[in-house]
């Protein structure tokens, strides 16, 4: 099935063009996409295991929810639509707290190259953990992280879980941005 996603240039402004993903993901063109992090007021964060059929990053804890916005979406409407698919979960988008747009390239050993203007929000999770429901083609499992268990994760000292590693200061950059939201 075609992932059609519309092309953005190094400014992160519309082209008006689009093109099938693995298109953009092989030729390394820029697309919008959105991490949304799910957060308690613990603190504790929602990180959800990528399946192992993923082509990058297979069986590693990563954001919240995370995806492609479709051609002809609005950043808001994608960010909404994959929370709704991954982890069964219908919010608002006045309950989307959009906290930084990222500029992100990974280039990884299967010849992906993934160009994104990452659209990262915050949002405090609504219901409990056993209230979800998550879609298996895209992820195994979710769990609650401490801080104290996700600064673990980063110095890669967790026994028992790895995340993605692409930016580690992301993870610190995402913890601070909880905290502040918490203290206000």
């Amino acid at each position: 099935m075609l992932e059609i996603l519309d092309i953005w240039n190094e400014n992160g402004k519309p082209t008006g063009q689009s093109a099938d993903k693995a298109l953009l993901h092989q030729e390394g063109l820029f697309h919008p996409t959105v991490h949304i992090w799910f957060y308690t007021p613990t603190p504790n964060i929602l990180l959800q295991k990528r399946a192992a059929n993923k082509q990058t990053f297979p069986n590693l804890w990563d954001v919240s929810v995370a995806g492609h916005v479709a051609s002809g979406e609005t950043v808001l409407e994608g960010a909404t639509r994959e929370i709704e698919e991954e982890i069964g979960l219908s919010v608002k988008p006045e309950d989307l707290d959009l906290i930084s747009v990222r500029k992100n390239v990974n280039k990884f050993s299967n010849g992906i190259i993934d160009a994104e203007f990452q659209h990262v929000f915050l949002c405090k999770l609504p219901v409990a953990i056993e209230g979800l429901s998550i879609q298996k083609e895209e992820v195994d499992a979710v769990r609650l992280f401490s801080f104290e268990e996700l600064k673990k994760c980063q110095a890669h000292k967790h026994p028992d879980f790895s995340i993605v590693p692409a930016n580690m200061e992301y993870y610190t950059f995402i913890m601070q941005a909880i905290n502040d939201k918490l203290l206000n």
